[in-house]
């Protein structure tokens, strides 16, 4: 673990001089994947992840020591790694490309002096991992405004945009799975014992109404289940007197908490008596107990959730950047790397094949690296002229039971 933490210390630290001379000689600092005789301009990409830099650097000196990596790095840390992967992917095909990179949480160059910079007439393509609402927005709206494409890889949340077809969300809203969700349900257990449980909260309330309105406007028969309304700290009584044990029962988790998703799935796994299949959100894929074989929390039940990413360990490319990022960093590449592999390699092959017409092939299955991806126009208001943004509306139903995780659709 100790050379573990070495390792990221200094790959954190070599993010940080890179990222200085990026911001101050934007035009000096690029990531070239391109061969030397290739003619005219390369097509020039700006990628943004949040790594927090200036926490963990005092100038150029890494401050938190050997074994304090906060955990709010990690994520924008192994995004930019699998961009990083995927851009030597692109140099070994000779892709003519230039690759800009910030960090997204830099206190020294916020964001308003990175779109203030003068490079931005020349990028054609912006890929970023968000981590927060109200970063979205400024970034949407400056896209727009200089007619680039961007792509929001890993924040399920439209930042408030709108009028803006050059957001392109591939992260489906919490709206998409809802709605995925209760068609899903209607396809495969529409014959079981319905329950619904609901929590207190505003996004419990609307998740209910989703599915409230899912079942009026349906043109196939509407799902008929029972409301039930638990608080955090419910009895395994309160629960499982709603279940029919003659029947299968579905029990439908109406919460993105995650520590209540998981005290759901313990609770039904715990009584043999009911046979239950527990469906949930898509924070569900971030309950660390539901992947482990050995977990009570997962042995015994089936567990069934949506996610717009499904990928495979055991595939060829999976296994090659699984290795490459073992042998250099000394751990298991999470999906954050792969992530950042598919955005970079993906929609950079998509951009260099359509150039003009990208945004028309965002749903093409060129050049699929994991996921396939289904990205149509979503306008708020049904009076819109312009869609609101771009959305992938591909989901993949996961399913875990006994430590096995596969996609069933």
């Amino acid at each position: 673990m100790a050379d573990f933490l070495l390792t990221l210390s200094h790959q954190i630290f070599c993010m940080k001089f890179l990222v200085v001379v990026t911001i101050a000689f934007c035009s000096l600092f690029t990531i070239h994947a391109t061969a030397q005789t290739d003619a005219g301009k390369p097509v020039k990409i700006a990628v943004f992840s949040p790594v927090y830099l200036d926490s963990a650097f005092t100038n150029n000196n890494y401050k938190l020591g050997n074994s304090n990596i906060p955990k709010n790095i990690l994520p924008g840390l192994e995004f930019y790694t699998g961009v990083m992967m995927a851009i030597d992917s692109l140099q070994s095909e000779n892709a003519h490309i230039e690759v800009l990179y910030f960090d997204s949480k830099s206190s020294d160059q916020p964001m308003n002096k990175v779109l203030a910079q003068p490079v931005w007439d020349s990028v054609s393509l912006i890929i970023a991992s968000f981590n927060n609402r109200t970063d979205v927005k400024p970034l949407a709206d400056f896209a727009a405004k200089k007619n680039i494409p961007l792509i929001s890889s890993t924040f399920p949340n439209d930042g408030g945009t709108s009028n803006n077809p050059f957001f392109i969300l591939i992260n489906s809203t919490l709206r998409t799975h809802c709605e995925g969700l209760y068609r899903y349900i209607q396809k495969n257990y529409s014959t079981g014992n319905l329950v619904y449980i609901k929590r207190k909260g505003a996004v419990e309330d609307m998740i209910q109404s989703i599915f409230t309105e899912m079942g009026k406007n349906t043109p196939s028969i509407p799902l008929k289940y029972k409301t039930i309304e638990l608080t955090d700290s419910f009895s395994s009584k309160q629960l499982l007197s709603s279940l029919d044990s003659n029947k299968q029962n579905i029990v439908i988790c109406g919460t993105i908490n995650e520590p209540f998703g998981a005290r759901l799935v313990k609770t039904l796994n715990a009584s043999r008596r009911y046979q239950a299949v527990a469906i949930g959100m898509p924070t569900w894929d971030g309950i660390k107990d539901l992947n482990q074989a050995a977990s009570l929390d997962s042995k015994g039940i089936e567990i069934i959730y949506s996610s717009p990413y499904n990928f495979s360990r055991n595939e060829k490319l999976s296994k090659y950047l699984t290795k490459k990022y073992k042998d250099i960093y000394f751990a298991r590449a999470s999906d954050w790397v792969f992530k950042g592999y598919e955005s970079m390699y993906h929609f950079t092959k998509l951009l260099l094949q359509y150039k003009d017409d990208f945004v028309n092939h965002l749903s093409s299955k060129d050049f699929t690296v994991f996921n396939e991806f289904d990205v149509q126009p979503v306008k708020l208001k049904k009076e819109n002229i312009v869609p609101d943004y771009l959305e992938n509306k591909k989901l993949y139903f996961i399913k875990k039971q006994d430590g096995i995780v596969k996609s069933v659709n």
